[in-house]
């Protein structure tokens, strides 16, 4: 969501800053998610949640076109498997037509098998405007367009406290010991949100963090499932049910589970959840092998609602009054990935009663690249640019296909991230069936011989995931 805001506050001729706690962009929520663009109806009529999504799925086309990145407008079936899912279709139907959702209706099982062919249930609400999107490209992509029109990146930078100043503006205050000031602050820290208000002196906030666990499944199964396939969602659930969810990329997501805890950073798999997900996954997708199930993964939703009450809260985005120059994003769970350029358009509205927003004329929205990988791509343009650059002619991640060309440009990212997981985001190198068996050591390698790196300066994610300890064993003699 930061990464949204920036890049519209980016439009105007303002000295903005974004202070991120993790050595790079989107590693948090922003990235462990269906990557899914909702519709809008599974919100009240007139709430943030339901407004900011419809506006946010219909500006995605001409963001991503920008951007440089991936969607898929594959459409959704919501399913009824009994008489009450079927009244909660109708509800949704009418929740959804009240909220503006272009193109829904409610289907019978022919028409869901001409979509899906196999898909249970005996009626669906189809959503053809419900779509696919990698996130954490979408993130980087926001990050990477704002810093080329002149916001500064900070990674890192863990924030431990914001002090108004007498008169005016705010002193943000870091771990490492760094000061920032500005006359608006945007606190857009998802899982920390209400860590921040304290910091600022609001304490009506608190987040509940509630796990989800996913399954990646391999490419093999790529085409399998043409559209979303959701349940019909139960009363007061913390989420939208376990689903297979494609992806642009190929590979089939199970999940999400739902589970709170008190660790807002606790990404763990657990043994009973992915033996859950193997189940229902078989279930509603019986092409599904043990051998396709490549990976998991987990990610964390910053909910305002305990475990007793359930069910979700609206979104709260809020100028505060007392508090001059403190704009407020607390709870942005789903829909937060679809309504991000809403809510940024939003935020901007805020920003602008407390400074002059002029436009820049320079502002350029268009980030330079594609969103195709080498693999992706013709024939004839792969071989024009082998001999361009014998660079592209090396394939250094044999499962995705990415070429040695493909990982520099990841290591020379405009952010400057550095880590394996930075350069997996954005080659999707390790991404494959080996999991990064074949491209790690020649990843490494690279960033030995043509970058200089030591034993010690490779991380997988940050400064507490050491690649490398104890001892090294130098070439030729005994170890150290």
């Amino acid at each position: 969501m930061g990464c949204a805001v920036a890049r519209e506050l980016s439009r105007f001729r303002v000295k903005a800053a974004v202070l991120e706690k993790e050595m790079d962009v989107g590693l948090g929520t922003s990235c462990r998610n269906s990557g899914v663009l909702h519709a809008g109806f599974n919100y009240a009529p007139g709430s943030l949640r339901a407004v900011l999504d419809v506006k946010g799925n219909a500006m995605m086309d001409d963001l991503c076109r920008d951007l440089k990145v991936k969607i898929k407008r594959i459409g959704k079936l919501t399913v009824a498997l009994d008489e009450e899912d079927e009244a909660t279709l109708q509800r949704l139907l009418e929740q959804g037509r009240a909220n503006g959702v272009p193109g829904l209706e409610i289907i019978g099982k022919e028409r869901m098998q001409a979509i899906q062919p196999g898909v249970e249930g005996y009626m669906a609400l189809y959503s053809p405007s419900s779509s696919i999107i990698s996130p954490y490209a979408l993130t980087i992509g926001l990050a990477e367009n704002a810093l080329a029109n002149g916001v500064h990146f900070h990674l890192g930078q863990q924030v431990v406290s914001v002090t108004p100043l007498a008169g005016n503006g705010w002193e943000i205050g870091t771990k490492s010991g760094e000061r920032f000031t500005g006359t608006v602050v945007v606190n857009a820290s998802g899982l920390f949100a209400a860590d921040v208000c304290r910091m600022a002196g609001i304490t009506e906030y608190s987040i509940y963090p509630c796990r989800g666990e996913y399954y990646v499944l391999d490419k093999r199964l790529d085409g399998t499932l043409r559209t979303l396939i959701y349940p019909a969602p139960k009363k007061n659930a913390p989420g939208l049910g376990i689903h297979l969810t494609p992806t642009v990329d190929g590979n089939i997501l199970i999940g999400p589970s739902a589970e709170y805890l008190n660790d807002p950073e606790d990404h763990s798999c657990t043994y009973d959840v992915m033996a859950e997900l193997r189940r229902e996954g078989k279930e509603l997708l019986s092409e599904i092998r043990m051998t396709d199930y490549i990976r998991n993964f987990a990610g964390v939703r910053p909910k305002q609602t305990p475990p007793e009450v359930g069910g979700n809260k609206d979104f709260v985005i809020e100028d505060r009054k007392e508090l001059k120059g403190f704009v407020n994003l607390v709870g942005i769970e789903s829909p937060g990935l679809t309504s991000a350029p809403a809510i940024a358009e939003m935020v901007r509205g805020m920003v602008e009663k407390h400074i002059p927003l002029l436009p820049d004329p320079s502002f350029n929205p268009v980030r330079p690249g594609s969103p195709f990988f080498f693999s992706e791509l013709p024939a004839d343009e792969r071989a024009a640019m082998i001999a361009d650059n014998p660079n592209y002619g090396e394939i250094i991640c044999r499962c995705e296909k990415i070429t040695k060309q493909e990982i520099l440009d990841a290591i020379k990212n405009p952010l400057g991230a550095r880590t394996l997981v930075s350069i997996k985001y954005r080659a999707r190198a390790s991404m494959g069936r080996c999991q990064g068996g074949f491209c790690v050591p020649r990843i490494t390698r690279i960033l030995r011989d043509e970058f200089g790196w030591k034993p010690e300066d490779f991380l997988k994610r940050g400064d507490s995931s050491p690649m490398f300890v104890g001892n090294v064993r130098p070439k030729g003699g005994a170890s150290r």
